[in-house]
Protein backbone atom coordinates (compact mmCIF):
# COMPACT_ATOMS: atom_id res chain seq x y z
CA UNK A 1 0.00 0.00 0.00
CA UNK A 2 1.35 3.42 -0.96
CA UNK A 3 1.16 6.37 1.36
CA UNK A 4 0.66 9.90 0.04
CA UNK A 5 4.40 10.61 0.09
CA UNK A 6 5.15 7.36 -1.73
CA UNK A 7 2.51 7.84 -4.41
CA UNK A 8 4.79 9.11 -7.16
CA UNK A 9 7.45 6.37 -6.69
CA UNK A 10 4.80 3.63 -6.76
CA UNK A 11 3.22 5.04 -9.91
CA UNK A 12 6.59 5.26 -11.64
CA UNK A 13 7.44 1.57 -11.24
CA UNK A 14 5.22 0.22 -14.09
CA UNK A 15 6.52 2.89 -16.51
CA UNK A 16 10.11 2.10 -15.55
CA UNK A 17 9.54 -1.60 -16.17
CA UNK A 18 8.01 -0.90 -19.60
CA UNK A 19 10.93 1.29 -20.66
CA UNK A 20 13.43 -1.33 -19.50
CA UNK A 21 11.50 -4.05 -21.32
CA UNK A 22 11.50 -1.95 -24.49
CA UNK A 23 15.25 -1.38 -24.19
CA UNK A 24 15.89 -5.09 -23.70
CA UNK A 25 13.67 -5.91 -26.69
CA UNK A 26 15.65 -3.56 -28.94
CA UNK A 27 18.95 -4.99 -27.67
CA UNK A 28 17.71 -8.55 -28.29
CA UNK A 29 16.52 -7.73 -31.79
CA UNK A 30 19.82 -6.01 -32.62
CA UNK A 31 21.84 -8.98 -31.35
CA UNK A 32 19.70 -11.54 -33.18
CA UNK A 33 19.90 -9.51 -36.39
CA UNK A 34 23.68 -9.17 -36.11
CA UNK A 35 24.43 -12.82 -35.35
CA UNK A 36 21.58 -14.51 -37.23
CA UNK A 37 22.92 -17.02 -39.76
CA UNK A 38 21.38 -15.52 -42.90
CA UNK A 39 22.55 -11.99 -42.16
CA UNK A 40 25.99 -13.21 -41.10
CA UNK A 41 26.50 -15.23 -44.28
CA UNK A 42 25.71 -12.27 -46.52
CA UNK A 43 27.90 -9.97 -44.43
CA UNK A 44 30.87 -12.33 -44.54
CA UNK A 45 30.84 -12.67 -48.34
CA UNK A 46 30.11 -9.05 -49.12
CA UNK A 47 32.79 -7.01 -50.83
CA UNK A 48 34.27 -3.71 -49.73
CA UNK A 49 32.38 -2.03 -52.56
CA UNK A 50 29.08 -3.39 -51.26
CA UNK A 51 27.16 -1.28 -48.76
CA UNK A 52 25.52 -4.14 -46.86
CA UNK A 53 28.39 -4.77 -44.42
CA UNK A 54 28.30 -1.12 -43.33
CA UNK A 55 24.52 -1.31 -42.80
CA UNK A 56 24.88 -4.59 -40.92
CA UNK A 57 27.35 -3.24 -38.36
CA UNK A 58 25.76 0.22 -38.09
CA UNK A 59 22.33 -1.25 -37.31
CA UNK A 60 23.81 -3.41 -34.54
CA UNK A 61 25.67 -0.60 -32.79
CA UNK A 62 22.74 1.78 -33.19
CA UNK A 63 20.35 -0.74 -31.62
CA UNK A 64 22.68 -1.41 -28.67
CA UNK A 65 23.23 2.31 -28.01
CA UNK A 66 19.50 3.00 -28.28
CA UNK A 67 18.60 0.22 -25.84
CA UNK A 68 21.22 1.39 -23.33
CA UNK A 69 19.92 4.96 -23.59
CA UNK A 70 16.33 3.88 -22.92
CA UNK A 71 17.31 1.69 -19.97
CA UNK A 72 19.45 4.49 -18.53
CA UNK A 73 16.62 6.99 -18.96
CA UNK A 74 14.21 4.65 -17.16
CA UNK A 75 16.61 4.13 -14.26
CA UNK A 76 17.34 7.84 -13.93
CA UNK A 77 13.64 8.69 -13.94
CA UNK A 78 12.92 6.06 -11.31
CA UNK A 79 15.72 7.22 -8.99
CA UNK A 80 14.80 10.86 -9.58
CA UNK A 81 11.21 10.16 -8.56
CA UNK A 82 12.23 8.35 -5.37
CA UNK A 83 14.79 10.99 -4.36
CA UNK A 84 12.80 13.91 -5.79
CA UNK A 85 15.91 15.11 -7.60
CA UNK A 86 15.49 17.75 -10.29
CA UNK A 87 18.98 17.08 -11.63
CA UNK A 88 18.33 13.36 -12.19
CA UNK A 89 14.95 14.14 -13.72
CA UNK A 90 16.59 16.50 -16.19
CA UNK A 91 19.17 13.84 -17.05
CA UNK A 92 16.37 11.35 -17.66
CA UNK A 93 14.65 13.84 -19.97
CA UNK A 94 17.92 14.34 -21.84
CA UNK A 95 18.29 10.56 -22.36
CA UNK A 96 14.74 10.30 -23.72
CA UNK A 97 15.35 13.27 -26.00
CA UNK A 98 18.61 11.73 -27.20
CA UNK A 99 16.83 8.46 -28.01
CA UNK A 100 14.09 10.36 -29.83
CA UNK A 101 16.65 12.28 -31.91
CA UNK A 102 18.21 8.96 -32.91
CA UNK A 103 14.93 7.21 -33.72
CA UNK A 104 13.52 9.85 -36.05
CA UNK A 105 16.48 9.78 -38.53
CA UNK A 106 16.47 5.96 -38.42
CA UNK A 107 12.80 5.77 -39.42
CA UNK A 108 13.25 8.49 -42.06
CA UNK A 109 16.27 6.65 -43.50
CA UNK A 110 14.24 3.46 -43.78
CA UNK A 111 11.49 5.19 -45.77
CA UNK A 112 13.83 7.22 -47.98
CA UNK A 113 16.07 4.18 -48.65
CA UNK A 114 13.32 1.58 -48.60
CA UNK A 115 15.06 -0.92 -50.90
CA UNK A 116 18.72 -0.25 -50.16
CA UNK A 117 19.14 -3.12 -47.68
CA UNK A 118 17.34 -5.57 -49.96
CA UNK A 119 19.29 -4.46 -53.02
CA UNK A 120 22.66 -4.73 -51.24
CA UNK A 121 21.92 -8.29 -50.06
CA UNK A 122 20.72 -9.37 -53.49
CA UNK A 123 23.80 -7.80 -55.08
CA UNK A 124 25.97 -9.99 -52.84
CA UNK A 125 24.05 -13.08 -53.88
CA UNK A 126 24.27 -12.12 -57.56
CA UNK A 127 28.03 -11.70 -57.29
CA UNK A 128 28.58 -15.07 -55.60
CA UNK A 129 26.23 -16.82 -58.03
CA UNK A 130 27.97 -15.42 -61.11
CA UNK A 131 31.39 -16.29 -59.69
CA UNK A 132 30.29 -19.91 -59.29
CA UNK A 133 28.69 -19.96 -62.72
CA UNK A 134 32.03 -18.95 -64.26
CA UNK A 135 33.83 -21.64 -62.18
CA UNK A 136 36.39 -19.12 -60.98
CA UNK A 137 36.43 -20.04 -57.30
CA UNK A 138 35.70 -23.20 -55.33
CA UNK A 139 35.49 -21.10 -52.18
CA UNK A 140 32.61 -19.12 -53.69
CA UNK A 141 30.86 -22.41 -54.39
CA UNK A 142 30.95 -23.23 -50.67
CA UNK A 143 29.57 -19.79 -49.85
CA UNK A 144 26.74 -20.20 -52.36
CA UNK A 145 25.89 -23.62 -50.95
CA UNK A 146 25.74 -22.16 -47.44
CA UNK A 147 23.42 -19.37 -48.61
CA UNK A 148 21.12 -21.87 -50.33
CA UNK A 149 20.95 -23.99 -47.19
CA UNK A 150 20.30 -20.98 -44.94
CA UNK A 151 17.53 -19.47 -47.07
CA UNK A 152 16.15 -22.86 -48.22
CA UNK A 153 16.20 -21.71 -51.82
CA UNK A 154 17.75 -22.88 -55.06
CA UNK A 155 19.44 -20.62 -57.60
CA UNK A 156 17.84 -17.81 -59.54
CA UNK A 157 16.34 -17.05 -62.92
CA UNK A 158 19.43 -16.00 -64.86
CA UNK A 159 19.26 -14.35 -68.32
CA UNK A 160 22.46 -16.20 -69.29
CA UNK A 161 20.84 -19.61 -69.03
CA UNK A 162 22.72 -22.86 -68.32
CA UNK A 163 22.27 -22.51 -64.56
CA UNK A 164 21.20 -26.11 -63.97
CA UNK A 165 24.78 -27.23 -63.39
CA UNK A 166 25.31 -24.55 -60.72
CA UNK A 167 22.09 -25.44 -58.95
CA UNK A 168 22.83 -29.18 -58.88
CA UNK A 169 26.18 -28.52 -57.22
CA UNK A 170 25.06 -25.93 -54.67
CA UNK A 171 21.38 -26.51 -53.85
CA UNK A 172 20.29 -28.51 -50.78
CA UNK A 173 18.90 -32.01 -51.37
CA UNK A 174 15.22 -31.91 -52.17
CA UNK A 175 15.22 -28.31 -53.41
CA UNK A 176 13.93 -28.07 -56.96
CA UNK A 177 14.51 -24.82 -58.81
CA UNK A 178 11.49 -25.32 -61.11
CA UNK A 179 9.13 -25.07 -58.13
CA UNK A 180 9.82 -21.32 -57.98
CA UNK A 181 12.14 -21.17 -54.98
CA UNK A 182 14.14 -18.35 -56.46
CA UNK A 183 16.77 -17.11 -53.98
CA UNK A 184 16.39 -13.46 -54.89
CA UNK A 185 12.68 -13.68 -54.12
CA UNK A 186 13.34 -15.58 -50.89
CA UNK A 187 15.85 -12.97 -49.74
CA UNK A 188 13.45 -10.16 -50.56
CA UNK A 189 10.50 -11.79 -48.76
CA UNK A 190 12.62 -12.60 -45.69
CA UNK A 191 13.92 -9.04 -45.42
CA UNK A 192 10.46 -7.53 -45.92
CA UNK A 193 9.07 -9.47 -42.94
CA UNK A 194 12.09 -8.64 -40.81
CA UNK A 195 12.08 -4.94 -41.64
CA UNK A 196 8.33 -4.67 -41.00
CA UNK A 197 8.96 -5.99 -37.50
CA UNK A 198 11.88 -3.58 -37.01
CA UNK A 199 9.82 -0.58 -38.13
CA UNK A 200 6.98 -1.59 -35.80
CA UNK A 201 9.37 -1.78 -32.85
CA UNK A 202 10.91 1.59 -33.75
CA UNK A 203 7.44 3.13 -33.94
CA UNK A 204 6.63 1.81 -30.47
CA UNK A 205 9.96 3.17 -29.22
CA UNK A 206 9.17 6.64 -30.61
CA UNK A 207 5.83 6.65 -28.82
CA UNK A 208 7.44 5.61 -25.54
CA UNK A 209 10.22 8.19 -25.80
CA UNK A 210 7.68 10.96 -26.36
CA UNK A 211 5.74 9.67 -23.35
CA UNK A 212 9.00 9.54 -21.36
CA UNK A 213 9.82 13.16 -22.19
CA UNK A 214 6.35 14.27 -21.15
CA UNK A 215 6.54 12.21 -17.95
CA UNK A 216 9.96 13.52 -16.93
CA UNK A 217 8.88 17.10 -17.68
CA UNK A 218 5.84 16.62 -15.45
CA UNK A 219 8.00 15.13 -12.70
CA UNK A 220 10.50 17.99 -12.92
CA UNK A 221 7.82 20.65 -12.53
CA UNK A 222 6.10 18.65 -9.78
CA UNK A 223 9.33 18.38 -7.79
CA UNK A 224 10.17 22.03 -8.44
CA UNK A 225 6.83 23.45 -7.29
CA UNK A 226 6.40 21.04 -4.38
CA UNK A 227 9.87 22.03 -3.14
CA UNK A 228 8.96 25.72 -3.33
CA UNK A 229 5.68 25.14 -1.50
CA UNK A 230 7.45 23.13 1.18
CA UNK A 231 9.83 26.02 1.92
CA UNK A 232 7.11 28.67 1.80
CA UNK A 233 6.53 30.37 5.19
CA UNK A 234 9.76 29.12 6.74
CA UNK A 235 12.18 31.67 8.11
CA UNK A 236 15.75 31.61 9.30
CA UNK A 237 16.79 33.76 12.29
CA UNK A 238 20.00 35.67 11.61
Amino acid sequence: VCTQQELLPCKSLPETFLFQLLGLSIATLSTVTHYELRFTLISNVSLNSNFYRVIHHTAFYFGICLSMTLILAALLSSVATVRESQCLTAMGFFCFALAFCGLIPAVCWRYTHSTEVEDSMMDVYDFVYEEVRRNTSSFRRQELTAIHEAFLCCGKHSPFGDTTNVEHKTCPPGQVHDEGQDCLREIQDFLKKHMDFVISLLGIAIGFTVYGMILTSFLWFSIHFSSNLYRKGKYVLR
